[in-house]
């Protein structure tokens, strides 16, 4: 799959290794890294625009290239087709691609709870647990994607059959909110800020919290690893000095997120990402920013969490074997300490 990638890398740097007047633009070529973001404005992957805005890519001589797609799904698809090295997205993906027979790994893990609320449309209180959901159109990024794993579980957890509500790929930020007002979903899925946005009009409730740990924990059964780096395993086992330099930034990066304010770290953000509120940007990461994990370790009881989260409703995952060893490293991030 990944062959022909590999093999160009190996001939720029040939010719940089040849061509000594060439040398140095020829290797930063060949370092060129393309990572896809599940939507980078969302605060769940904050890390990924954080460690470009504070100069941690480039401090590793790295020349990373942060691509926007907001729905997981599809960041992960161009993954696996190769277009991109490495997707900044759910680690519950390495676990549903490795059902597939596709080997995946978390290489630094940025959160320990997914950050995602279930909101409920203001104009429909008869919706009081996941129970309810049955007959209603629920909001998602994308079909597949991880807000949908979690949407499914929490109806199949509820009682509900997977065929008894309408699973609906809105997106996120303005999508999302349009879904709401339009009513084309009754719920949905979604992030910071887009979940302040909608409390703040009034036109969204809370109905499942997932911003906590103590939240996921009730919800979920355990910690669940969420956002992180996931990449192809054999891409990581070609790229190991590479993979050691983006596990650097980034653990750099949630050392960032861990010893500094709220709002010390959304004046690092692009003014567009605060939608026009950047107080509500500030309060909303003061929240949540502490599902961040300190060092981009992975928790230790999380993957099993998420498997048994999958297992609940996925027939990718269902009476197969899954090594979970194989689904994240702690390899590079425990070097980067």
């Amino acid at each position: 799959m990944h062959s022909s990638r590999v093999f160009i890398y190996s001939a720029g740097l040939a010719l940089a290794m040849a061509t000594s007047s060439l040398g140095a633009t020829a290797a930063q070529a060949a370092d060129k890294i393309s990572i896809m973001v599940g939507g980078y404005e969302k605060q769940i992957y904050l890390p990924a625009k954080l460690a470009e805005a504070l100069g941690y890519f480039k401090d590793e001589d790295l020349d990373v290239e942060l691509l926007n797609e907001p729905a997981g799904v599809d960041a992960e698809n161009e993954m696996l087709s190769g277009a991109v090295q490495g997707v900044v997205g759910f680690y519950d993906h390495c676990i549903d691609l490795q059902g597939k027979g596709k080997f995946v790994e978390s290489v630094v893990q940025f959160s320990q709870a997914p950050g995602e609320v279930e909101l409920v449309s203001s104009k429909h209180p008869e919706i009081k647990s996941p129970a309810d959901f049955k007959g209603k159109n629920l909001g998602v990024t994308g079909l597949g994607s991880s807000t949908n794993f979690l949407t499914q579980y929490l109806a199949v957890k509820n009682g509900l059959k997977l065929g008894e509500f309408t699973s609906v790929p809105v997106g996120a930020g303005q999508t999302f909110i349009a879904a709401i007002q339009q009513d084309a979903i009754q719920a949905g899925m979604t992030t910071e800020p887009t979940i302040s946005r909608m409390l703040k009009t009034g036109e969204a409730k809370v109905l499942i919290d997932m911003r906590t740990m103590a939240g996921t924990k009730a919800v979920l059964g355990g910690t669940y690893p969420a956002a992180s780096l996931y990449m192809d395993a054999d891409w990581v086992n070609a790229h190991k000095e590479e993979v050691q330099k983006l596990a650097n930034a980034f653990v750099k990066t949630l050392h960032f997120i861990n010893t500094h304010s709220a709002s010390e770290i959304a004046d690092k953000m692009p003014s567009d990402f605060y939608v026009g509120d950047k107080e509500g940007y500030v309060k909303a990461l003061e929240n949540g920013k502490a599902m961040f994990t300190p060092d981009g370790v992975m928790p230790e009881d999380g993957p099993k969490t998420v498997l048994a989260v999958l297992s609940e409703f996925s027939k990718n995952v269902q009476g197969k074997t899954v090594d979970l060893s194989k689904t994240y490293t702690t390899e590079f991030v425990m070097k980067a300490k």
